[in-house]
C-alpha cells in the first residue's frame, strides 16, 4: 500500500493529482514527492487532505509538462470517453456525433475521436462553438439554432454526454453498422438499452476494468505528447466544494471543475 498520498486536486470524488508523502516498506514503484495522477474508482474518497492508494492500484507518474490541475480535470472526461470509444469500436475514418462537446466527457471525446482519426460534429451551445472547433472538431452544431436530430446526416457513431438525446430519438441518424454511445441515460434507457444491439452502455460490472493504472497511464500519455488538453471551467478550494458542486449541477460549465487542496506551509 502506499503509506499517505495527498491529493491537490480531486475531481468528482474518485480521481485525483497529487504528491506522494510517504510510501509502505514494501512499495518499490512509487517514492515520497512523485507526482501523480490516481483514482478510488467507486470507493470514492478523493475529496480529502490524504488519501490511501494501493500501490497496484490506478495510479500513474504525471507527466511533467502536465499541472496537478489539468491533470485531474483531464481524468472523468478522458477516461469516460476512452472506455466508451473503446466499447464502441470506433475505427479511423468513421463519422462522429458527440451531443454536449463542451462538457467533461465532451471536450475529451472530441479531442480523443479526432486523434484516433474520426471526423468530429459536435453539439453544443452558442457560446462554445468557438471552444469546441478549436478542440478539433470538423463541424460544429450550435443547438440554439440548428435540431442536428433533423438534419438528415448519419454517422456511424453518436455520443449522448447529456441525456436529451436518447437511441429512440437518434436512431434514424445512425448508419448501417452504426453505435449509440449513452454515456447518460436514465432507468427505463438503461433497460431498453440492454435490448439493444447498436446501443454501448458499459455497465458497473466494468468498474474494475475501468479504473486501472494502464488506461491512465494511456491517458496521462496523450496528455503528456499534447493529444489532449485539459478545459477548466472554475476551480474551488476544498472548503468551498458545496459552490463547486453547484456549478456542475447547474449543467452549463465548460469542461471539468476542479477542488484545489493547498500543501501545509
Amino acid at each position: 500500500m502506499l503509506g499517505i498520498f495527498k491529493p491537490r486536486h480531486p475531481v468528482f470524488g474518485f480521481n485525483c493529482a497529487g504528491e506522494i508523502e510517504t510510501v509502505g516498506k514494501d512499495v518499490t514503484r512509487f517514492k515520497p514527492g512523485d507526482q501523480v495522477v490516481a483514482s478510488a474508482g467507486l470507493k470514492f474518497g478523493c475529496h480529502a487532505e490524504y488519501r490511501s492508494i494501493p500501490e497496484d492500484g490506478a495510479i500513474v507518474l504525471k507527466p511533467g509538462n502536465v499541472s496537478h490541475e489539468e491533470a485531474a480535470a483531464l481524468c472523468f472526461g478522458g477516461i469516460t470517453a476512452m472506455i466508451f470509444f473503446k466499447s464502441g469500436a470506433l475505427k479511423r475514418g468513421e463519422t462522429v456525433l458527440i451531443n454536449g462537446a463542451s462538457g467533461a466527457v465532451g471536450t475529451a471525446a472530441v479531442q480523443m475521436a479526432k486523434h484516433l482519426g474520426a471526423e468530429v460534429t459536435g453539439v453544443c451551445g452558442a457560446g462554445h462553438v468557438e471552444l469546441v472547433r478549436s478542440l478539433g472538431a470538423d463541424h460544429v452544431i450550435d443547438y440554439t439554432r440548428e435540431d442536428f436530430t433533423k438534419s438528415g446526416v448519419t454517422y456511424d457513431l453518436i455520443m449522448d454526454n447529456v441525456g436529451n438525446a436518447p437511441f429512440s430519438r437518434v436512431k434514424h441518424l445512425l448508419k448501417p453498422g452504426g453505435r449509440f454511445l449513452m454515456v447518460i441515460g436514465d432507468l427505463l434507457q438503461m433497460i431498453d438499452a440492454r435490448f439493444r444491439k447498436q446501443v454501448i452502455n458499459p455497465d458497473e460490472g466494468t468498474a474494475a476494468e475501468v479504473f486501472t493504472a494502464e488506461n491512465y497511464a494511456s491517458l496521462m500519455a496523450l496528455a503528456g505528447q499534447g493529444h489532449l488538453k485539459a478545459v477548466i471551467d472554475s476551480t474551488f478550494p476544498l472548503e468551498r466544494i458545496a459552490e463547486a458542486h453547484a456549478r456542475v449541477d447547474g449543467g452549463h460549465k465548460t469542461g471539468s471543475v476542479v477542488i484545489t487542496i493547498a500543501p501545509h506551509a
